[in-house]
């Protein structure tokens, strides 16, 4: 089947993703300004930037202060042709307090960033009283409005994302490959590679979250958004 991109506001009518969303006049037509070309830019050109390299800094002198003690880590990271993999952390150095495997490849992710901003929601389905949002274990996931499929949250960290979240556990902002724990897979599904930024995160109530991705530029429109969100 051909891939068909999508506007990054196709179908985002959800009550509460629109209690969430940001809009700023000329959003549409906003493009990535970063001195370096912008996170989302230089993640879906990997791996052709790294034959000479293993580890690259993407990141041009910030026009203000990026870390702020409220701000949420967010890695975005896999096998170029393997899935995506999504871990949040309220701290670097902790474990994370969400991870998932996204239900699609890396190339998907890497063409979707061609819009310049991208735009995932991640829903449940199924509304309980007894558990917080990140708790909840099934989501269906959207990326720029067209539904991927569903996925189900990880329990305990595999051997592969512990070796993710240890290698970059000093790195706040940044996108680049990383080695593979295992050199087999990294023959079969392409090299590892990583996005990872700071979140500011927006309280919607407590069935509804969102994460806005830091600028490196300061622009006030961020390239990417995660929604969480539970259905009623």
């Amino acid at each position: 089947m051909p891939y068909v991109h999508s506007s990054p506001y196709f179908q985002m009518d959800n009550p509460a993703i629109l209690s969430l969303l940001r809009r700023t006049p000329g959003e549409k037509h906003r493009k990535s300004s970063s001195t370096c070309g912008g996170l989302l830019r230089m993640f879906k050109l990997f791996p052709m930037l790294t034959s000479g390299c293993k580890m690259v800094a993407l990141l041009g002198k910030p026009r203000k202060p990026l870390l702020k003690d409220s701000a949420t880590t967010g890695t975005i990271f896999g096998y170029h042709k393997g899935r995506v993999w999504l871990a949040i952390q309220d701290d670097p150095y902790h474990v994370p307090i969400f991870v998932i495997e996204l239900p699609m490849l890396t190339s998907v992710l890497q063409k979707e960033m061609g819009s310049d901003i991208v735009r995932i929601a991640l829903e449940c389905e199924t509304r309980t009283h007894k558990k917080k949002l990140f708790e909840e274990f099934v989501w269906a996931l959207y990326c720029n409005g067209r539904k991927m499929g569903y996925s189900i949250r990880r329990k305990q960290l595999s051997e592969d994302e512990l070796h993710v979240m240890q290698l970059l556990r000093g790195v706040s902002m940044g996108a680049g490959v990383i080695p593979s724990p295992n050199d087999k897979e990294n023959a079969v599904d392409g090299e590892l590679t990583y996005m990872r930024a700071r979140f500011e995160k927006v309280v919607g109530s407590k069935d509804s979250e969102a994460l806005y991705m830091i600028n490196p530029d300061g622009a006030p429109t961020p390239e990417l958004s995660i929604f969480f969100i539970r259905g009623h």
